[in-house]
């Protein structure tokens, strides 16, 4: 998939949280095609303390606005400087960047989408792109507190959403990997993005059903 270099604008930079913004970028000519799953190199302007581009998951890709969204979790100054950034700014992005989720030949009548914290930005985009294709997902969404969980309202749009919290404020209290909905359905194929000990704790559940 060909790679661009592209000066967006931002559209819009909407504070979610104290740890989240929901960035929208446009450019003035058509978006290239993305896949689901593919990330952007975002370079950082005014930062002294940032050298390198910031890899950020494309979140959704909406295509009547021409819109790119990145969901970005303020961690370091280059995150924080983006967060920063209002409408009419300008963005250096190269993407589309890395393989993406790989679709199913298939409509399967049970697929499950799992993400946990920041990961679950990319999910938003792969669930448009199953539901374009004629499933119906399940997502299972993770986050520390009611307030880290991003976007659901969006994410049911395209399936039935189920949510954890580690302190039990939303959904069942725990690890997206101990909620009872893994031991209630089968499902035929799984997609997950989020810490490496929970894609690990899924991957050997998948193996086990």
């Amino acid at each position: 998939m060909k790679k661009y270099i592209l000066d967006l604008e931002v559209t819009e930079n909407n504070k979610l949280n104290d740890n989240y913004v929901l960035l929208k970028l446009t450019s003035k000519s058509l978006l290239p095609e993305m896949i689901a799953g593919q990330f952007a190199e975002i370079r950082v302007d005014n930062s002294q303390a940032t050298y390198l581009r910031r890899p950020i998951s494309i979140n959704y890709i909406d295509r009547q606005r021409n819109e790119l969204w990145l969901l970005i979790q303020l961690v370091g100054n280059g995150t924080k400087s983006l967060a920063r950034t209002k409408s009419g700014d300008t963005i250096n992005a190269i993407l589309p960047l890395g393989n993406g989720f790989s679709m199913p030949k298939s409509s399967s009548p049970k697929i499950l989408l799992i993400g946990g914290g920041v990961g679950i930005a990319p999910l938003l985009f792969l669930g448009e792109q199953l539901a374009k294709a004629g499933s119906k997902p399940i997502f299972l969404l993770g986050a520390r507190n009611e307030k880290d969980l991003l976007q659901l309202d969006r994410f049911t749009i395209y399936g039935d959403v189920y949510t954890t919290t580690e302190d039990g404020t939303h959904g069942e209290k725990g690890y997206v990997t101990q909620h009872s909905v893994l031991g209630k359905l089968h499902f035929d194929q799984i997609y997950t993005c989020g810490p490496k000990p929970m894609m690990k704790a899924i991957a050997q559940y998948a193996k086990a059903n």
